[in-house]
């Protein structure tokens, strides 16, 4: 069996990666790179905005964060919205009442553009 190190440090075998592919179907059509997880559980509600932000903006260009949450952030989602615009695309994996899955990919062309949009005059986060 095939084991697989992200550089996130995460291990996976080449079995479990292919279970994750057949129970998440998005999963599966959306990623070409393993996305890194992003457990916001275990981060204290005050701090989840900023860190999800800051992990969406290390993010490189085709590559994706898996968010996974207890509940819906649709507050988020709408923030996210507003701030990347078509720069991040949003896919639900799976949406539970008390287990949210979502994949973050930051879409390769709009990411050559800066944070912000074509003009490059940014957004004021740190990666524009």
């Amino acid at each position: 069996m095939t084991s697989h190190t992200f550089q996130n440090g995460q291990h996976r075998t080449a079995a479990t990666a292919a279970r994750s592919a057949k129970t998440s179907p998005t999963y599966a059509t959306i990623q070409t790179n393993p996305a890194f997880l992003f457990n916001a559980r275990g981060i204290a509600r005050r701090f989840r905005h900023a860190a999800i932000f800051g992990a969406l903006e290390a993010l490189g260009e085709g590559e994706s964060m898996r968010f996974v949450n207890d509940r819906d952030p649709l507050p988020l989602i709408e923030q996210l919205r507003r701030r990347y615009q078509d720069q991040r695309q949003i896919a639900y994996v799976e949406r539970a009442g008390d287990a949210v899955v979502i994949d973050f990919t930051v879409h390769p062309a709009a990411a050559t553009q800066g944070c912000g949009g074509a003009n490059g005059t940014g957004c004021g986060c740190s990666g524009g």
